[in-house]
């Protein structure tokens, strides 16, 4: 069903190596995050006691289950040493990383930071918190952020920088004004006042980044619309009698994609960035949530203890170096004059 150009496009793509084994990498680490809970978590996969079956990791539990003296969650770690659990046939398994990211292991001999160990691969933070465990939280939430920022920018990019080019005349003088007055606001300034009033959110953080994300995107997509309009392909539908909408969306807009492609995966290596730069500055998501600015932040206080800043920088590197490969991928692979030069 794809056309003979799309298909030439995935070819080249395909060929370029680099881009195309970081794709694989990234997209599998991503599905893989999706199922975080399954990877790492304070609560077990499966518990049996008194010969039920219990699997508290997609279901809440009261402690009186399983012999506890109070209705709240039961401490499956503390649950797991009891010796009355035990002698009832109470068994669980836990994921491979048997630590949430908001657990703070208070166990553990010695002051938190705690070098890494068998029991905590990439060791703790200055909460006890276990460092594997909120690294692949926190990549799930940089890559969710990032990709509905993409998201969000493409479709406003998309429909402003469309209008511009497609109408024209005073509506596009007019509204490229009003983009350049609007992009010379600080950001910075507008993510602390709007994180003061409604709160640093998720959902905040996106509105506000997403409110500048889109401008650079408009300003392709306004001279593609300018570039089409003209062409014989919309003049031959507006003489069929084609309505603005059909033109604009079933004519122009397929012809004007490759800009939209072609951006989107620096937009998700920008999206990350720009969520990290406002966690380490403090202006990010709210603590406890896993992040990896606030773990560059830690590492940067616990410069003594490198084991934080080495596995958040490290992440944060391969990360962007695999969107970024796959980036130059793309661009290469819709370059009409790249060929098949790239290997």
């Amino acid at each position: 069903m794809l056309s003979e150009l799309t298909r030439d496009r995935l070819k080249r793509f395909r060929r370029t190596r680099r881009a195309h084994v970081s794709f694989w990498i990234l997209g599998v680490a991503f599905v893989l995050s999706l199922f975080s809970e399954f990877i790492a978590n304070d609560k077990p996969l499966f518990l049996r006691y008194q010969g039920n079956a219990y699997f508290p990791v997609v279901r809440f539990y009261p402690a009186t289950t399983f012999g506890g003296a109070y209705g709240t969650e039961a401490d499956y770690h503390r649950l797991r040493e009891d010796s009355t659990f035990r002698a009832n046939g109470g068994t669980m398994l836990f994921p491979i990383i048997p630590y949430g990211p908001l657990r703070t292991n208070l166990e553990l001999e010695g002051s938190p930071p705690h070098a890494p160990s068998r029991e905590h691969w990439l060791g703790t933070d200055n909460s006890a918190r276990d460092v594997a465990a909120r690294l692949i939280y926190g990549f799930r939430i940089c890559m969710l952020f990032s990709l509905l920022l993409s998201l969000v920018t493409a479709v406003l990019g998309i429909v402003i920088g469309g209008l511009q080019g497609y109408l024209g005349g005073k509506v596009d003088i007019t509204v490229q004004r009003l983009i350049e007055i609007w992009a010379s606001l600080p950001f910075l300034y507008v993510v602390i006042l709007l994180g003061s009033i409604y709160g640093r959110t998720f959902g905040i953080l996106l509105l506000i980044t997403a409110m500048f994300g889109w401008v650079g995107l408009s300003y392709y997509m306004r001279a593609e619309f300018l570039k089409h309009k003209n062409m014989t392909y919309v003049k031959a539908g507006r003489a069929l009698g084609f309505g603005s909408f059909r033109i604009f969306f079933r004519q122009i807009l397929p012809n004007a994609t490759t800009p939209v492609i072609t951006i989107m995966p620096f937009t998700v290596v920008s999206g990350i960035s720009a969520l990290t730069a406002l966690d380490f500055l403090g202006f990010g998501l709210p603590p406890p949530m896993p992040s990896w600015g606030e773990m560059l932040q830690q590492g940067l206080e616990n410069i003594h203890k490198p084991w934080i800043a080495l596995s958040s920088v490290t992440a944060l590197f391969m990360t962007l170096l695999l969107a970024t490969f796959i980036g130059e991928g793309v661009r290469e692979a819709f370059d009409p004059k790249s060929g098949y030069r790239i290997e």
